[in-house]
């Protein structure tokens, strides 16, 4: 592969395998035959613990009875996966052949060690499978220097919940810009003292990948092109002055200042919010009337537009990749193609899984169980869409800490560009660090 040599990069947590399978080895040469017979084979395949994995380990017998190869399964929850690839990647080891893999905390980190074979031949080369038809911001995620190096097969985007009843008994359409969105809040919590207009994530690190989508749409950026600190942009601090006042100034309640989805979602769903922007992969949270008080007046809309468009993110959450050092990268690829196939993820997709592929969700059959108003949200969303929604970098979590300290400031009513200010200098320090 074609990376700059540097040091290894570690990463460490604790180790727990359960592995699934038949145990047998054999080789294939490095140079990658797509059309190579694999009968007999056993592609080793290392996944998280997710809806994905228990949902694929059903149609893995189709694969198996298809190519007469055998899948040989190790199944780990995040943190042991982790620590699988830091001691197996770190070591060159040549026993794992496909790896599921998370592109925004891991995708940099990996292709740096050269982890990641390059893919590029292979994805642009087979047309029925048609790498085109991925959609385009979890597609650049899984590129590298201008090679794909992994194949998305987990996304979501932010969408914009909101209560139907308030918005009509307001007299209001839906926001379709940040203006708009921040007239109604104020609008509805006016009418309503006791409901908040907006409620979000407010929690350092945790709110910075929903942050994200107000950074893009003022028309910001976590890192420059020259890879310096991009949060001192004017754009920047208006994005973290809007986040803050939104939250701040249209509620009467005291703010939970440490805030994740589950605290946030809670709060609209016990009818005490008009509106959220969050992942739309947990929608459900909020329609299942079990969890939510407001199932039946829950509405969703694509991100409104700020001053540089509506730009939220569209991301990979999770992808597929190939072990570099492995000598079975035909078996292995024969594996992904067939994983993140058409077909394969039309069906997935009927099992609750959404997907990367832009024909999935075109398809009324896959979407069959989505609100309709879900659906469009999610077709503009994913049209429209950033492939990030954190600072790209290697220490992913130090990083989110970092920049996630003005919206802390912002949404407390302190000195947000004193906040700002701070923080640009301190990321700026950890991006030399970061890639050293």
């Amino acid at each position: 592969m074609k990376y700059v040599s540097k040091p290894v990069r570690i990463i460490a947590a604790a180790s727990i395998v359960i592995v699934a399978g038949a145990l047998a080895s054999c080789s294939s040469s490095t140079e990658v035959d797509p059309d190579a017979g694999i009968d007999g084979q056993t592609i080793r395949v290392t996944l998280a613990n997710h809806v994905w994995t228990e949902s694929i380990k059903e149609l893995i017998p189709e694969f198996e009875k298809e190519t007469g190869a055998k899948v040989e399964i190790t199944q780990l929850a995040e943190d042991q996966l982790s620590d699988q690839y830091n001691v197996k990647l770190n070591a060159g080891t040549d026993e794992i052949d496909v790896m599921m893999y998370r592109p925004l905390q891991e995708g940099k980190l990996f292709a740096d060690n050269g982890y990641l074979a390059d893919l590029t031949d292979l994805a642009e080369g087979d047309e029925e499978w048609d790498w085109s038809d991925f959609q385009k911001g979890p597609a650049e995620l899984t590129t590298y220097d201008d090679e794909i190096v992994g194949v998305p097969i987990i996304t979501e985007r932010t969408v914009l919940y909101y209560r139907k009843d308030l918005l009509e008994k307001a007299g209001l359409e839906v926001p379709t810009t940040l203006e708009e969105l921040d007239a109604a809040a104020a609008a509805i919590h006016e009418q309503n003292p006791d409901v908040a207009g907006y409620i979000g994530r407010t929690g350092k690190s945790a709110a910075v990948t929903q942050f994200s989508a107000f950074l893009y749409s003022f028309g910001g950026q976590w890192i420059t092109d020259d890879d310096k600190s991009a949060i001192g942009s004017e754009e920047a601090r208006a994005a973290y002055k809007y986040y803050g006042d939104l939250i701040r100034t249209h509620t009467n309640a005291t703010i939970n200042p440490e805030m994740s989805w589950p605290e946030a979602f809670a709060v609209f769903q016990q009818g005490k919010a008009a509106f959220i922007a969050d992942a739309d992969s947990l929608y459900k949270n909020m329609t299942d009337p079990t969890q939510s008080t407001v199932a039946d007046n829950v509405g969703f809309a694509a991100f409104p537009a700020g001053e540089a468009g509506a730009k939220p993110y569209n991301i990979a959450s999770w992808g597929l990749a190939i072990n570099d050092a492995t000598e079975k990268k035909d078996a292995a690829w024969q594996f992904i193609e067939w994983a993140t196939s058409k077909d394969t993820m039309l069906e997935m997709s009927k099992r609750g899984v959404s997907g990367s592929r832009t024909s999935v969700w075109e398809n009324a059959e896959a979407t069959a169980d989505y609100p309709d108003e879900l659906i469009e949200a999610i077709k503009i969303n994913g049209e429209n869409g950033v492939g990030q929604d954190r600072p790209l970098v290697i220490q992913v979590a130090q990083a989110r800490e970092i920049v996630g300290e003005p919206i802390v400031a912002s949404i407390a009513g302190d000195d947000v560009d004193a906040a700002v200010d701070a923080a640009d200098k301190a990321f700026d320090e950890f991006l030399v660090e970061d890639a050293d």
